[in-house]
């Protein structure tokens, strides 16, 4: 279905309704026309919606709602309308070309849509043409495509074809143009060899249709004047669509155009563009309707077009106001505004209905644009539309009157109150109402008189509401009493009362007597004025009320109501009595009189027939006299002329009758009045008339498809009903009822005729008129219906084919009513039968007639339309059959496209297809001396094609060639005959001996030879080197590399970037001037194997019992494994209680799954799963954790008793080493004598001493203790036995055993003892083998129990602690180690392997700082790049491979270990660049493919990338004179560029930029384009270019040039590093001897003695690291430590003070300088891969640390070297350092040829003072000798953490400003989450400071020297670094 809408505005819903519950809206105004082909049939749904859901309904234009017409219309429920497709016979215009609405209708109201033209097209025949055209070369040619008026407004030009191409945008002198022309610009000779023709489209049939061919004459210019080609005369379209005014014409010289407007030059406008076509308008306007004309003009005559603009715009309709609320009763007034157009005609709507003027309806306005409407009635409200039509375009839009009640409400009003006298009363009403409510005031049911001191006052407020006030002055008792505001309007009345109270004596006003109705309810009011009052009170006959249940009074306000008021008891005199004090009273009285209404007696009229009598009497029952009767009929005095006769005799009143007619039918009401009321009773009177018939029915006929009027009425009393029946087909009747609706096919006429809208063949029959009325016998006729067939066309073919000379025969089928009669046409032509080629024959067959044309022969012309028609009396119908004459084809016509040395191209032009499309066309070739028998035959050629390619032709031959077409009727005539000769040969031979050899995983190297001499057919210049992923399908593409040649025999090529282990097919080309030789065979190889890349997934681990863990995983892809799996690996290692990490373990399988048995029990385990391949492990699993089941728990590791007194024995126990499980709790057991357990004692898990009491004195127990576990007790300790005791000596129940801790924490260390008397505590340590007394001073403390305290732990605290108790009676001691944790130390990192796209790292772990790795961080950054990103790796790795790096580029990486104390120091920052370089231009290659005048064509194939793929390319270029560049593209590489629109015979400069991740390269050149005639200019004088072609003289001067320049550049470079190698000499000598005086001072600055007690002298050892180079400056008394220190890896070499510049005497001993710089031959791990890196960069390792076990070790806290200490004789040593640096300054002139780093560690601490460095030295170091961290608190665990949470030294916040904070430098992060305790650790962009220190300290700080200052702030600070690696830190 394809529907046509003419889109105009209203595409947005306009719902206006303030309650959105119920609204009206339209989904979709803007179709307004729907046009569809008869053949598909369309749905069209209606454009209405609304909620709650609407009602839908259509209408035809006339208001006539529509029926359903089975297989032709249907409206479906949710209410779109379907239009089935239909035959031609079955059109109908009243369905199928007619004007639709619908409407939609719910609660709210009811909207109509626009009007909807629906129109079905029929199939006509046509055919399209193409004249012939002629035009001048070089001139302009339009061809255009002719369609039929009848059926132009339906068809669409798709395409044009020049012969078989379709025309597309590529052919640039080829142009389609929007109403379907083919322009062809700037005519060539050749385009006279082409047929032309169009292609068209029905846009609802979906038909297409070809036109004939055409021919382009051309002809050579000549002098004429302009011959217009294309024109127009009227155009129309909508505002703000594009509109193109078509103007071209012919001529020489070539015309100029100018367009004018209205008689007037246009203006300019940017809108307004001439184009090739004609003037081409832009977003058209409606002011650019006008009269256009185009002149055309050139040296030898003139023309011109004229033509009219329409620019149409939408019609646009707004009612106005967008909301409208109002009450019944008042005024709405709406106004319709339209836009669009001038002329329209205006409708108004109500709910869909037409609204006409009336003395209610106003409308005014030039165009009846105002509607004003009065007086609104409730029915008024609803959808108000306003339609505006103007020709087919209709515009509408609607708003919603809601009408509200406009029943006055009262808002706000006045309540009861009290008052004093002449107290200012004011009394208010607020209410609402439309119209505006009036309101009075009463007081006690009086209106307020207006005086002096009442006042009214009204007015209406900002919300429409009216205020009424009423104000009172100097109040009077007389004022009080019920006030009661009234207020009414049309709508109605409401009221609003309370009283008001004035203080003064009260009383009662006068009252009225009263008349009551019986039978009612009744009120009677005791008006009381002054206040207070004590009660009311109602009396009847002194009887005080009430004294029954119809009687009630309302004491508060006095009034008393009777219910159902009875005259004997309820009337008489009523008095109302007030207590006005205690005593005190009074009254007033009231006689209320009863009146009793009439009562009357029901009556009914019985049924009576016309001249009957009748008599009804009206009798009243009840009610006082007198009594007053009288009678209505119909509300109305009954006339005389009805001769009705009443007899009223006292209270009856009787209704006579004599003679009944139709005239008496009615409602008959008596009324009885007394002097209480009036009432009355009602009565239908209805006299019967039995039916009979007006009109009588009788047989008819019907037309198919026509109405018909099956007329029968009736008359009768009541008003009789018809009701039709039907009995199908002529035979006896069976009548059934038939079912009417007033929206389908048949309805029933008022006047009881039957009214079959739309008559089928199925509506045959007898049809019965029954009328009946419930009065005497139904009256029935019945009639037969006759439906008449018009005569229809039922079958025919619509195409059909015949062959040339053969005999054709075409048959219509015809249905209907006989005699019909059958006319065969031909294209609106009679065909005679009795011509001598036609032969038409008819024949019956049933009720159908068929006739047949018959043609013989068939001829070309035969071709075409034939229509047969069949008439009969009822109508005629036809049917159209397109014939289609095939035959064989005509020739082609061929000519010569190219010829090359194997190949001659052919290009023909296809003549007559003979109706029949051609499927092929054969191509015979020949040599000039064969005969056409011996022919080589291409057959069955593409029909899509027009030219072909002849191959496999020999070099330099002569052949005549010729063509066949072909389609499905036979073979054409030979075409005309070609002679051709090809032109030389090319290479005919592939490359020999290719060979390939697999280099590494990802390259190749290929190596192949020459082809054979004979073979290669020229000079080979290169080869094509292809290679894919083999496969035996060979499914894969090559990937093509072209390779120069060398000129040697042997060729090679090294393929980079492949796949990892995969086997890969190269073949070979070579390639000569003239083209490129057959391809080698195509020769396999395999990539190497590498590492898996991918883990094993899934990775599942179950522990099974206590020491087996069941492991399994699923094998990584095959694409992943990058090789042959031999196996997977299980690393594994677990995870102590104490947060250290076991043993690292792995175990090899060839299996995906695993048992690891013989683990600890209840351990948690880390495991890792990797795969590996020969070439090495892959890809790690990530960790997964699984622990071991529990089991009972081991024996407890020791177990301790001693007494206490003479009955007290104290326990103690170690946990067990196997702890298997979670303790639940200890069990004690006492026994005397052994085994005999005599007591059990149980002890918390977290307890491990126990007080056994009331034991016996010196009697001796044997003691053991038991661990218990969820798996049950475990095994018993080892059985110790005690005698409790009076005097008991000292004990210990504290076991010896080491005590690991953190650092910066504090620490106790417990001693437990026990004796009689109380022991006293001793503590000692050990310092250099010797115990010492503890010194206890702010850091170490005792408690009471013995514990020794202490705070901040330092490295230095680490050691042996001995323990000693002592009593009267003995003494005990133990020995706990003290080992302090400190953050690792920095790892080694190295580079390993570098890739174009990946750099593998490996490290060796430095020290772990007493305490497991946990992991490493990894971190890197691209060179130049504050940008950081960081991979976390597992403690078990020792390499790490980073992928999906960029190509060529530099990266700098550090590394960082962590423990359980946190991260450690950052390695060491390494550089490394990935393969790859930066684009280069061949110098074999040309740049210039060629060069014409005003074009030049590049050769792009000359870029090599350098390994890495080019992004993007930037070309520029520009006339050497001119100062401004053209950028031709920035797009990606192509082969070849084309510079286009060059300026003939100048001079340019080009210059390209080729860029890839590495970098870009430039290629700057000068070029001259040619002049007109293809001659070269001058060269240019200001840059002659020296290097080009030269004469042979000047060879020779341009070699001895370039020999003399290399000598004299050797001879330059070598001095040059001469001379910076002496310059680096001096500098290195300058940093040795600043590094000597720095070792001096500070070895002046730590010579007193670590401890007090130590009077030995110590040695003194400093570290300084320098680059490529380290410095050991160390005292000492013999060269023993030197020959140790040998051994680190390291070459020896001793300096003299000469070295330094300067000599330094020693009063105590000999300084020898010692040089330790890293050895070549270093055997602790792999060696750095330098091959890509930087100069300058540092790629040497801190030196290994290594640790003397020679006498207890002191190893420095987060030091970056062991101190080798000598065992005899003891001496103590301490070093301190750390990685804290200080800022480096850049030196000016510095460059970045070497790293500027050092770090120093004293091995005495600084005593408190700060330590300057010169500018360029980096100093490692901590002070923290005698300091503790400022907020640290003692004995709280939240002082504890403040302590340890504040680091000493930390980076400051500023560093932000160098990196931002989205990514950090490179730092540690944070501490794994298996830490136990917070520990301190370093947070980046964090600050913190020193300790604070005192004034005393401060005061020895060291003076600073005036470089130093240059250091340091304002603030005492360290000054911020440029240095982008230096880290700077706050010290205070």
């Amino acid at each position: 279905m394809w529907i046509l809408a003419l889109i105009f505005s209203q595409c947005i819903l306009n719902v206006f309704c303030e309650d959105l519950r119920s609204s009206l809206y339209f989904v979709n105004a803007s179709v307004q026309e729907v046009v569809f082909a008869s053949t598909t049939g369309t749905s069209v749904p209606c454009p209405a919606a609304g909620v709650p859901p609407v009602s839908l309904r259509w209408y035809l234009a006339t208001g006539e709602e529509i029926y359903d017409v089975p297989g032709i219309r249907h409206v479906h429920p949710n209410g779109t309308l379907q239009i089935f497709h239909i035959p031609p016979s079955s059109f109908s215009k009243l369905i199928h070309d007619n004007t639709y609405y619908c409407t939609a209708e719910n609660p709210s109201g009811r909207i109509r849509s626009q009007d909807v033209h629906i129109k079905a097209v029929l199939r006509e025949p046509y055919t399209v043409r193409v004249e012939d055209q002629k035009a001048m070369r070089g001139n302009v040619a339009v061809f255009k495509c002719i369609i039929p008026a009848s059926v132009e407004a339906y068809i669409t030009v798709v395409s044009w074809e020049k012969d078989t191409m379709s025309i597309n945008a590529e052919m640039s002198r080829f142009l389609i143009t929007s109403t379907g022309a083919l322009y062809i610009l700037d005519v060539q000779m050749e385009d006279g060899l082409y047929n032309y023709r169009c292609m068209t489209r029905h846009r609802y049939t979906g038909e297409t249709r070809q036109s004939n061919s055409a021919r382009l004459i051309v002809s050579d210019p000549t002098n004429s004047a302009p011959h217009i080609l294309d024109s127009f005369e009227r155009r129309e379209v909508m505002a703000s669509h594009r509109v193109e005014l078509p103007c071209k014409a012919s001529g020489h010289a070539a015309p100029k155009y100018r367009w004018l407007k209205d008689n007037r030059p246009l203006e300019p406008d940017t809108r307004f563009r001439q184009s090739v076509t004609g003037l081409l308008i832009e977003r058209a306007q409606s002011s650019d309707t006008g009269t256009y004309v185009c002149e055309v003009w050139n040296g030898y005559g003139n023309a011109e077009v004229v033509g009219r603009l329409l620019v149409k715009e939408p019609l646009k309709v707004i009612v106005s106001p967008r909301k409208v609320k109002g009450s019944v009763g008042s005024q709405v007034s709406l106004s319709c505004g339209v836009t669009g157009s001038e002329e329209y005609q205006l409708s108004w709507y109500r709910n869909g209905e037409l609204i006409y003027p009336s003395n209610s309806v106003r409308m005014t306005g030039q165009n009846r644009e105002n509607l004003v409407m009065a007086g609104m009635a409730k029915s008024d409200g609803g959808a108000y539309q306003c339609f505006a039509r103007h020709g087919k375009m209709s515009a509408q839009d609607f708003v919603q009157v809601i009408l509200e009640d406009g029943t006055p409400k009262i808002l706000a009003s006045f309540s009861e109150k009290v008052y004093n006298i002449n107290e200012f009363v004011s009394l208010s009403c607020t209410v609402k109402g439309t119209p505006e409510p009036r309101v009075s005031w009463t007081l006690d049911d009086e209106p307020v008189v207006r005086d002096s001191r009442h006042r009214i006052s009204h007015y209406t407020n900002t919300e429409g509401h009216a205020v009424s006030h009423l104000n009172i002055s100097q109040t009077q008792v007389p004022d009080g009493g019920v006030y009661r505001c009234i207020c009414n309007n049309s709508a109605g009345t409401v009221s609003y009362q309370a009283r008001i109270n004035v203080r003064g004596p009260a009383s009662i006003r006068p009252m009225k007597n009263l008349t009551a109705i019986a039978g009612r309810d009744m009120y009677i009011h005791c008006r009381v004025i002054g206040y207070p009052y004590y009660s009311i009170k109602w009396y009847k006959d002194s009887n005080l009320l009430p004294y029954n249940h119809r009687q009630r009074a309302f004491e508060n306000n006095g009034t008393l109501k009777l219910f159902d008021v009875q005259k004997d008891v309820d009337e008489g005199e009523y008095t109302c009595n007030v207590l006005v004090q205690p005593q005190l009273s009074t009254h007033q009285s009231v006689y209320v009189t009863v009146k009793v209404p009439p009562t009357i007696h029901p009556f009914e009229f019985p049924r009576f027939s016309i001249g009957q009598r009748v008599f009804i009497p009206c009798v009243v029952m009840s009610g006082d006299q007198p009594v007053f009767i009288t009678w209505q009929k119909d509300g109305r005095p009954i006339p005389a002329s009805l001769g009705v006769t009443i007899d009223n005799i006292d209270f009856t009143s009787s209704l006579r009758i004599s003679n009944l007619t139709l005239m008496h039918n009615g409602n008959y009401t008596c009324i009885a009045r007394n002097q209480a009321a009036a009432v009355e009773h009602q009565s239908q009177l209805i006299v019967r008339v039995p039916p009979k018939f007006v009109v009588q029915p009788k047989d008819q006929d019907g037309i198919y498809g026509k109405a018909v009027i099956l007329n029968c009425s009736a008359e009768g009393y009541p008003v009789p009903t018809i009701q039709w029946e039907y009995s199908k087909g002529a035979g006896v009747p069976q009548f059934k009822p038939i079912a009417l609706n007033s929206g389908f096919r048949i309805e029933v006429l008022v006047n009881g005729s039957l009214f079959i809208k739309h008559v089928l063949e199925e509506d045959s029959g007898f049809y019965l008129c029954r009328v009946s009325n419930d009065v005497g016998a139904d009256v029935s006729k019945s009639m037969y219906l006759n439906v008449k067939i018009p005569a229809m066309i039922t079958s025919y073919p619509n195409t059909t084919l015949a062959t040339q000379g053969e005999e054709k025969k075409m048959s219509c089928t015809a249905h209907g009513e006989k005699p019909i009669m059958v006319r065969w046409e031909k294209e609106e032509r009679i065909i005679n039968p009795e011509t001598s080629r036609y032969v038409v024959s008819v024949k019956e067959v049933g009720d159908e007639v068929i006739s047949t044309l018959q043609i013989m022969p068939t001829v070309r012309e035969d071709s075409g339309f034939f229509s047969c028609h069949a008439i009969n009396s009822f109508g005629e119908d036809r049917g159209i059959i397109q014939l289609t004459v095939q035959e064989p084809p005509d020739p082609p016509e061929v000519e010569i496209r190219e010829v090359k040395d194997r190949t001659i191209a052919l290009r023909w032009t296809m003549g007559f297809d003979g109706n029949s499309p051609i499927t092929g066309f054969d191509i015979e070739s020949k040599n000039k001396s064969a005969s056409w028998d011996t022919a080589q035959k291409t057959k069955d050629v593409s029909p899509q094609l027009n030219q072909a390619t002849i191959i496999d032709l020999h070099p330099s031959s002569t052949y005549n060639i010729r063509m066949f077409a072909k389609n499905l009727i036979g073979k054409s005539e030979a075409s005309n005959e070609l002679t051709i000769t090809t032109d030389e040969a090319a290479p005919d031979g592939p490359p020999q001996e290719v060979q390939l050899e697999a280099l590494s995983s990802q390259s190749i190297r290929v190596t192949w030879r020459a082809p054979k001499k004979h073979l290669q057919n020229g000079a080979i210049r290169g080869y094509q080197v292809g290679y894919r992923e083999y496969s035996s399908g060979g499914n894969y593409q090559f990937s093509v590399i072209s390779v120069e040649t060398t000129g040697d025999n042997a060729e090679s090529l090294v393929l980079d970037n492949l796949k990892k282990f995969t086997q890969y097919g190269v073949v070979v080309q070579a390639s000569n001037s003239a083209g490129t030789g057959p391809s080698s065979t195509e020769v396999a190889a395999t990539t190497l194997e590498d590492v898996p890349s991918r883990p094993p997934e899934n990775v599942q681990a179950t522990a099974t019992s206590p020491e087996v863990i069941s492991l399994s995983w699923l094998t990584p892809p095959k694409d992943a494994l990058n090789g042959n799996l031999l196996g997977f690996r299980v690393i594994y290692w677990a995870n102590l209680p104490d947060g250290e990490l076991g043993e690292i373990r792995n175990v090899t399988t060839s299996k995906p799954s695993l048992e690891l048995d013989g683990l600890e029990k209840y351990t948690n385990y880390s495991i890792q799963v990797l795969a590996f391949t020969r070439a090495g492990d892959g890809v790690r699993s990530e960790q997964i954790y699984t622990r071991t089941k529990e089991d009972v728990p081991g024996p407890p590791a020791g177990v301790k008793a001693a007494a206490a007194s003479n009955s007290v024995v104290f326990v103690s126990w170690l946990p067990p080493l196997k702890v298997n499980g979670i303790i639940r709790k200890y069990t004690v057991f006492c026994s005397n004598p052994h085994p005999t357990v005599s007591s059990e004692f149980e002890a918390a898990p977290d307890v491990f001493f126990y007080r056994i009491p009331n034991l016996s004195r010196n009697r001796q127990y044997s003691i053991w203790v038991v661990a218990v576990t969820a798996a049950g007790r475990g095994n018993a300790s080892e059985i110790i036995t005690v005698k409790p005791m009076a005097e008991a000596p000292a004990r210990i129940l504290t076991f010896n055993r080491t005590v690991t801790t953190p650092w910066m924490r504090d620490i106790v260390l417990p001693c437990k003892a026990v004796g009689d008397p109380s022991p006293t505590i001793k503590w000692l340590k050990e310092i250099n083998g010797t115990p010492a007394p503890v010194v206890i001073d702010s850091r170490r403390s005792v408690h009471g129990n013995g514990s020794l305290v202490i705070r901040t732990v330092k490295a230095e605290d680490s050691g042996n602690y001995t323990c000693v108790a002592s009593n009267s009676f003995g003494s005990d001691k133990i020995v706990l180690n003290l080992q302090v944790q400190v953050p690792p130390d920095q790892p080694r990192l190295t580079v390993t392997k570098t890739t174009t796209t990946s750099i593998t790292l490996s490290w060796i772990p430095g020290d772990n700082g007493g305490s497991s790795i946990r992991g490493y961080i990894l971190q890197y950054s691209e060179d130049n790049s504050e940008q950081w990103g960081n991979f976390a790796i597992s403690p078990s790795e020792r390499s790490y491979r980073l992928e999906n790096l960029k190509c060529g580029t530099w990266y700098k990486f550090t590394l960082t270990a962590q423990n359980a104390v946190g991260p450690g120091r950052i390695s060491e920052i390494i550089e490394a660049k990935t393969h790859g370089k930066e684009p280069q231009y061949s110098k074999e290659q040309e740049l210039f493919t060629s060069i014409n005048a005003t074009r030049v064509k590049l050769n792009l194939n000359g870029w090599n990338n350098g390994g890495c793929p080019i992004t993007s390319f930037t070309l520029e270029y520009r006339p050497v004179e001119s100062p401004t560049w053209t950028t031709a593209q920035r797009t990606s590489l192509t082969k070849s560029y084309i510079l286009y629109d060059l300026q003939e015979a100048t001079w340019y400069e080009l210059q390209m930029k080729v860029y890839n991740s590495a970098g870009y390269a430039e290629k700057r050149v000068k070029f001259a384009t040619l002049s007109y005639d293809g001659s070269t200019i001058a060269p240019l004088v200001k840059a002659p270019n020296v290097s080009e072609d030269n004469s042979g003289g000047g060879e020779g001067l341009k070699m001895m040039v370039t020999i003399s320049c290399v000598l004299v550049g050797i001879v330059v470079i070598f001095i040059g590093l001469l001379v910076l190698r002496r310059r680096r000499r001096e500098q290195r000598l300058k940093r040795l001897r600043d590094a000597k005086s720095l070792a001096e001072m500070l070895m002046s600055k730590n010579t007193r003695p670590a401890e007090p007690i130590n009077k030995q002298q110590q040695t003194l050892r400093m570290h300084i690291d320098i680059p490529r180079a380290q410095l050991l400056i160390e005292e000492r008394d013999t060269m023993e430590t030197v020959g140790k220190l040998a051994t680190d890896d390291r070459s020896t070499v001793l300096l003299t003070d000469n070295d330094f510049g300067e000599t330094q005497k020693q009063k105590s001993s000999t300084v020898t300088h010692t040089v330790h710089y890293q050895s070549l031959s270093q055997a602790t791990g792999p060696l750095v891969d330098v091959s890509d890196a930087r100069p300058g960069t540092s790629k040497s390792n801190p030196t290994a640390r290594r640790t003397a076990k020679a006498g207890p070790a002191a190893r420095n806290r987060y030091a970056s070297q062991w101190t080798l200490n000598r065992p005899h004789p003891p001496v103590s040593s301490h070093t301190l350092s750390t990685d804290w640096r200080l800022p480096t300054p850049r030196v000016a002139g510095s460059v970045d040829k070497e790293s500027d780093s050092y770090s120093v560690s004293p091995s005495q601490d600084t005593g408190g003072e700060l330590v300057h460095l010169p500018p360029y030295l980096r100093m490692d170091f901590l002070l923290n000798r005698g300091m503790s961290c400022s907020g640290s608190s003692r004995g709280t665990a939240s002082g504890e953490r403040a302590a340890m949470g504040q680091a000493c030294l930390e980076p400051q916040k500023s560093r932000s400003l160098k990196r931002p904070s989205r990514m950090a430098p490179p730092t540690p992060t944070e501490a794994p989450q298996a830490s136990r305790d917070p520990v301190a650790q370093w947070q980046p962009g964090t600050a913190a400071t020193l300790p604070h220190r005192e004034g005393s300290e401060l005061a020895q700080a060291a003076k600073l020297s005036t470089s130093q200052e240059s250091l340091l702030d304002s603030r005492g600070h360290l000054k911020q670094s440029s240095n982008p690696y230096a880290k700077s830190y706050t010290l205070v």
